[in-house]
């Protein structure tokens, strides 16, 4: 920001003060915490936390580093060079410039900032913009050495680069993270009339991205890091950020020190405006870069900021500035911002789910069951209405495994209703509900047919276990040990004297009281039950669990993540007895207790081990997805 010619005898601070009197100042609200919604998230829960993490990076103020008048451009090159080495490694989609590339704007120090550009080739996409020592006015300017070092003709070869305004200084591009595509604007310092209409226009062409916005002078921060609206980012807020809910998030530079808010849109969202800029701090912010790691599955954005340059300083020769300054971990340059990113974008980009797939795509020749709870393998109904008893679940499979709905101790029909929620990986978009509870030991149960192969399949080979299961919201402790599906009998009329307790069933998916899961197997091996336990399943949320034997030992899966704490014993097969597997509850002494309280979806067992991206939740790149 420092001296312009408007500005040369205003010191720093007096500018900053300057500012703070002639800018709309906004109270800053805090980031609210966003619960996800039962569905919102699940087209992020599909995938793993890896398929949808990425970070975009940025870079602000680089002037006092690329000055004709004396100065040291290694910083700026050392953090670029860092930013396309680490793009795999870190995920970065792309970096973002904040403008201010040199003091000056000349053609020399254009010809600087142009060979620190060009030493990162094309390994890593980005956008830069003009600040004010780059360039004066509005972006009706003209003709200048910036434009003519970073217009239209430096990114017209990137597959990111959509477009730049007729004038050349406002550009857009489009990058991909997470798996979706995200829209990125890069604005002059001073956007003109002209320059709005040509933005709207790019909103107006892509109406479902989400976009962020990059600017040079957007708002100006407080000494407690509380941002407030400048007189440009007023402008833009008035005649651009406030009436187009895509724009979530907007970055600028100019000022210091480093701040951020949160401001609300006309579609009644919020809008993270923050401020980056470290000319003021040692070495002329040595190349400072900020990373904004996306993390949708948790629904975070993780900020950090740190030198490139000066990491790679060795440790024992670093001054004390030097050291100082490596890493900044203040409340304006290290934290976390709360996104509920399905729920923040549904007003332009409802979620999607997976496109239906049929029976005939997710069964093959070892698999044992497979029931589905639409009308391709049951009598569904409606939402909400009952399933009547006796009503029967195919098994799609071809084998003979047919489940007939019972209801537990002559419940009541609300026990067991049809539900068109899903997950959204789920190759049927439909589930069943179940209100089962402890007292008077309610429940609904589907049991198979007294003469079905699957309740005396021994999988001495192994076998994968897969349901798609949702907790209800709140979960009450009058829930714990619900069971959820498992084969009916005693171990002990196994012959199996170990473990828990004789009158155990001899292999059953339950879940405790703190929703941890419980897999209880009697293998063929051993008299004993190993058993694996997951952590907390979250509530209100769609998630799939398998369990994978490869004949040798267990493995519990969930939404294709191993758990911790699967057992270390050796295990072969389920000890089964001739007595029906049942889905909806789980037998203790030869008797049903508690049924199970949520919601289930597709479930299939297969007599092999699965690898995760055989999992019914493993969607094919043919429906847009990854496996």
């Amino acid at each position: 920001m420092d001296t312009d010619s408007e500005h040369r005898d205003v010191t720093r601070r007096g500018l900053f003060r300057a500012a703070a009197g002639t800018s709309v100042a906004i109270a800053a609200s805090s980031a609210t915490s966003i619960g996800a919604s039962a569905d919102s998230r699940n087209s992020w829960h599909s995938h793993s936390d890896a398929d949808t993490r990425f970070t975009l990076a940025v870079m602000p103020d680089t002037q006092y580093l690329i000055d004709e008048g004396g100065s040291d451009p290694e910083p700026v090159r050392e953090g670029l060079r860092w930013v396309a080495e680490n793009r795999r490694k870190q995920n970065i989609a792309f970096l973002a410039h904040l403008g201010d590339v040199s003091e000056h704007g000349t053609e020399r120090e254009m010809r600087i900032a142009d060979r620190a550009f060009r030493g990162i080739g094309h390994r890593m996409p980005y956008s830069v913009l003009g600040g004010n020592h780059d360039v004066s006015g509005d972006d009706q300017r003209g003709d200048t050495p910036y434009l003519r070092t970073f217009g239209p003709d430096r990114f017209n070869r990137m597959d990111t680069y959509g477009g730049s305004s007729p004038d050349g200084y406002n550009s857009y591009h489009v990058f991909e993270g997470g798996g979706r595509r995200w829209l990125l604007l890069a604005l002059d310092w001073r956007v003109s009339d002209r320059g709005v209409r040509w933005t709207q226009g790019v909103l107006n062409e892509h109406p479902e991205l989400p976009t962020i916005l990059t600017t040079h002078d957007l708002v100006w921060a407080e000494d407690d890091g509380m941002a407030h609206l400048s007189d440009h980012g007023q402008w833009l807020w008035e005649g651009l950020i406030r009436g187009n809910d895509q724009i979530f998030l907007a970055i600028g530079g100019h000022y210091w020190p480093c701040g951020r808010t949160t401001l609300t849109n006309d579609a009644g969202n919020t809008v993270h405006l923050h401020l980056a800029n470290y000319q003021e701090r040692y070495y002329g912010g040595a190349g400072m870069i900020r990373l904004y790691s996306f993390d949708p599955v948790r629904g975070m954005i993780d900020v950090a900021t740190f030198s490139p340059w000066l990491r790679e300083q060795h440790a024992a020769r670093r001054s004390p500035l030097e050291a100082e300054n490596v890493e900044l971990t203040t409340n304006a340059d290290r934290f976390g911002v709360e996104i509920d990113f399905e729920g923040r974008f549904a007003g332009f980009a409802p979620p999607t789910s997976s496109p239906e797939r049929s029976a005939s795509e997710v069964v093959h020749r070892d698999t044992v069951a497979y029931w589905r709870f639409d009308r391709s393998g049951f009598v569904a109904g409606n939402d909400g209405a009952p399933v009547a008893a006796g009503a029967v679940a195919r098994d799609l499979s071809g084998n003979g495994n047919d489940l007939i709905v019972e209801r537990l101790h002559g419940g009541p029909p609300e026990l067991l209703t049809f539900s068109s929620e899903h997950h959204d990986a789920a190759p049927a978009h439909a589930s069943l509900r179940f209100d089962g509870g402890q007292d008077p030991n309610r429940g609904a149960v589907l049991r198979a047919k007294r003469d079905s192969p699957i309740n005396s399949a021994g999988f001495t080979r192994g076998y994968t276990i897969e349901t798609f299961l949702k907790l209800p919201e709140p979960f009450r402790g009058s829930h714990a040990w619900m069971g959820i599906l498992g084969w009916e009998g005693r171990a002990g009329d196994a012959g199996k004297d170990g473990g828990y307790s004789t009158d155990d069933a001899p292999c059953g998916l339950a879940l405790s009281g703190e929703r941890f899961l419980q897999h209880v197997v009697y293998p063929h091996n051993r008299d004993d039950d190993p058993t694996c336990w997951s952590h907390a399943l979250p509530v209100g949320q769609w998630v799939h669990v398998a369990v994978v034997n490869d004949g040798r030992h267990t493995t519990v899966y969930v939404d294709r993540s191993k758990i911790a704490r699967n057992a270390a014993a050796r295990s072969k097969g389920i000890t089964t007895l001739g007595e029906p597997f049942a889905l909806g509850a789980k037998q203790s002494a030869g008797r049903y207790g508690q049924g199970f309280h949520g919601s289930l979806g597709d479930t299939r067992i297969t007599a092999r081990a699965l690898r995760p991206e055989e999992f019914l939740s493993a969607v094919s790149s043919d429906s847009g997805r990854e496996r």
